[in-house]
């Protein structure tokens, strides 16, 4: 386990070098875009325009060596746009004709969704069968998409026009919604300096598809203590209103609908690519905390009084992180936690 715990760390930091090239800043952005890789789910970016979300996402996959393909949402982009359609062509030599499957963008390794709440829910269900599924129907036939495959969206949060909600169940699909902030005042130098030069990047890639999807297996591999699934399980519990007891107050006010156990097996999926990314062979109740916000934050269904008290997802994620106990024994003697194992 030691030298494969080497092999991602050596690969992570190869990746890093690789975007540091282009990217300034956002390593916190980078290494969550990475986990969901690794850990084989999505991710969904949230930021205001001129953040590099989407150099990012092309650069990323320039560095793993993987088919990229950028599909720019819009409110006329059909399914088929997506997916490919069936075309009849004609054999020149004799004549006969046949149905011929053409593909559609989504026929590659990385795909960047660029402002994907702007297409209509006719085409985000066809994306949304290629997340789960990893496959396309188009008319009765099935096609299967290349391994490894990620979806890589983008939305912008102040401009609301002529945009459609993502569903919840799509959101659900997106192992993190990952925000992407403002740099630094240093950052913005940098930034700065090297885009309105001469400058120029070579970006080399460090990693082939075949390599990881075998790292994927080996994210699986890691193992998790009994005691690290439990608070990740108190941590989701807690914001289901609907159960009987042990919910905080806060939440039965500011919670209309809580995470489902997609959001358990994220944390501990992503704990364990976190870990092994940090160069430990088992998970940490640390790893749970730290990707607590990109799992929780767009599975919680917040209330009206929520909205108009200003008090978001994040806010509440902290409050739980603050009041769940890390130590076995203290989780086990609560018996507010009690009551959510029971239940």
């Amino acid at each position: 386990m030691s030298d494969i715990v080497s092999r991602l760390q050596t690969a992570r930091q190869k990746v890093l070098e690789q975007l540091s090239q282009v990217i300034i800043g956002q390593t916190d952005v980078i290494d969550e875009l990475l986990i969901s890789v690794f850990a084989q789910g999505h991710c969904l970016l949230e930021g205001v325009p001129g953040l590099a979300k989407t150099l990012m996402v092309s650069t990323l996959a320039q560095s793993l060596d993987l088919r990229f393909s950028r599909i720019q949402f819009t409110p006329d982009l059909m399914p088929a746009d997506i997916t490919g359609i069936d075309i009849i062509e004609e054999n020149r030599d004799t004549g006969n004709r046949a149905y011929r499957f053409l593909e559609g963008p989504l026929f590659a390794n990385v795909i960047l969704a660029d402002e994907i709440n702007r297409t209509p829910p006719k085409t985000q269900s066809a994306l949304l069968e290629a997340m789960q599924e990893h496959r396309v129907t188009v008319g009765r036939n099935r096609h299967p998409l290349p391994q490894p495959f990620f979806v890589l969206a983008t939305q912008n949060p102040i401009e609301q026009e002529g945009t459609y909600p993502l569903p919840e169940a799509q959101q659900d699909r997106f192992m993190f919604k990952v925000f992407v902030k403002y740099p630094s005042f240093e950052e913005e130098f940098e930034i700065v300096r090297k885009t309105t030069s001469l400058e120029t990047s070579d970006i080399q890639p460090v990693l082939k598809g075949e390599e990881i999807l075998e790292l994927q297996k080996v994210v699986r591999q890691v193992p998790t203590s009994d005691h690290v699934t439990r608070y990740a399980l108190a941590l989701v519990r807690q914001t289901r209103v609907d159960q009987k007891a042990g919910i905080p107050e806060i939440v039965r006010q500011y919670v209309s609908w809580g995470a489902g156990p997609r959001a358990v097996q994220y944390l501990v999926l992503g704990g364990k690519a976190r870990a092994l990314l940090h160069g430990r062979s088992h998970v940490i109740c640390e790893d749970i905390q730290a990707l607590a916000k990109p799992v929780l934050r767009h599975r919680l269904v917040m209330s009206f009084l929520a909205e108009s008290d200003g008090f978001t997802a994040d806010m509440l994620i902290d409050k739980l992180l603050e009041d769940t106990p890390t130590k076995e024994d203290e989780l086990f003697r609560d018996p507010r936690f009690q009551s959510l194992f029971v239940a």
